[in-house]
């Protein structure tokens, strides 16, 4: 289904993370301890996960995790490649619908809505859960059009002859909008003066952050990122991690990384994912990296597999 929100060309589908379910070299066998995926905290849930289990065919890619996720916070999601992370990501606002080899069964609620409910409006839910992929994907429009887009197609906003002809023009809404997303984006001071040029020809790094512009632009209350830094040089990672902080005064955060060290330094809460899609450990990123309760979550986290 196309919709604003998800205007971000899936691309960065990962049919191939299906894992085997058995271990990575150097993983010793350990069986997962509950109260090591329970995780306490003070606030308000925003996503309630309960018994998430993925399927691509007959591969089962995640099995049996249940998590709860803070309101405007950062979680990151850690673990060797093929261990279900982005799998789960992309479950929290369904995109693994597009894949018709995938089978989701489990709870996923937010706010207390069920998403996975057969009536299920998908454009809302896409337009509240947002998404940022991995390499930037701009549209071969201008600046302000990649930001505008969504609100465009969403009827929040009305351009064009007819639009003037019924005294519904929100030409200077528009600008507003733009303008408001690029700060939040921690861009506008560095486009402001060529909003109409091809975002094409924006860096990498400047592309993300109009991505993440794009995707505010339409007022979502949760953003997942699917390792958004992994293709940008240090300089414009720094930027990524400065911004993710920031959004989470606002937004609930949810992002995949590779990096442990970027996991340490942006996340509230860090859940880490192991080969089977198996959830082993989830708690505040402090604990996690400094006195995990799984041996084979410190021997991913010290470098000994993975």
């Amino acid at each position: 289904m196309s919709n604003a929100v998800d205007t971000e060309r899936d691309t960065d589908t990962e049919l191939t993370e299906a894992p085997s379910g058995k271990r990575t070299t150097g993983e010793s066998d350990e069986t997962v301890e509950e109260a090591w995926t329970d995780y306490r905290f003070d606030g308000d849930a925003k996503l309630d996960v309960e018994n998430l289990d993925v399927w691509y065919g007959d591969e089962h890619a995640l099995k049996d995790v249940s998590m709860e996720i803070p309101e405007e916070s950062v979680t990151a999601l850690i673990g060797p490649s093929g261990c279900g992370k982005s799998t789960y990501l992309r479950c929290l606002n369904r995109m693994n619908d597009r894949i018709k080899s995938a089978r989701v069964e489990g709870s996923v609620k937010l706010d207390d809505t069920e998403i996975y409910d057969p009536n299920a409006n998908l454009v809302e839910l896409r337009k509240r859960v947002g998404m940022v992929f991995q390499s930037p994907n701009p549209f071969p429009k201008s600046i302000r059009e990649n930001v505008s887009y969504g609100p465009r197609k969403h009827g929040d906003i009305e351009k064009g002859l007819l639009a003037r002809l019924f005294g519904r023009d929100d030409t200077e809404e528009e600008y507003d909008l733009v303008e408001q997303s690029l700060k939040q984006a921690a861009l506008w001071e560095e486009v402001s003066d060529r909003l109409e040029d091809n975002a094409l020809g924006l860096s990498g790094g400047q592309q993300q952050r109009l991505c993440i512009a794009r995707c505010l632009a339409v007022g979502p209350e949760v953003i997942l990122m699917d390792e958004p830094a992994s293709a940008l040089d240090p300089i414009a990672t720094s930027k990524i991690e400065d911004l993710v902080e920031d959004l989470a005064e606002d937004y609930t955060v949810v992002i995949v990384t590779h990096n442990m060290q970027q996991a340490a330094r942006i996340s509230d809460q860090t859940a880490v994912f192991l080969t089977g899609g198996e959830l082993v450990e989830y708690d505040d990123t402090d604990k996690i990296f400094e006195n995990p309760e799984s041996q084979r979550v410190e021997d991913y986290i010290t470098g000994k597999f993975g």
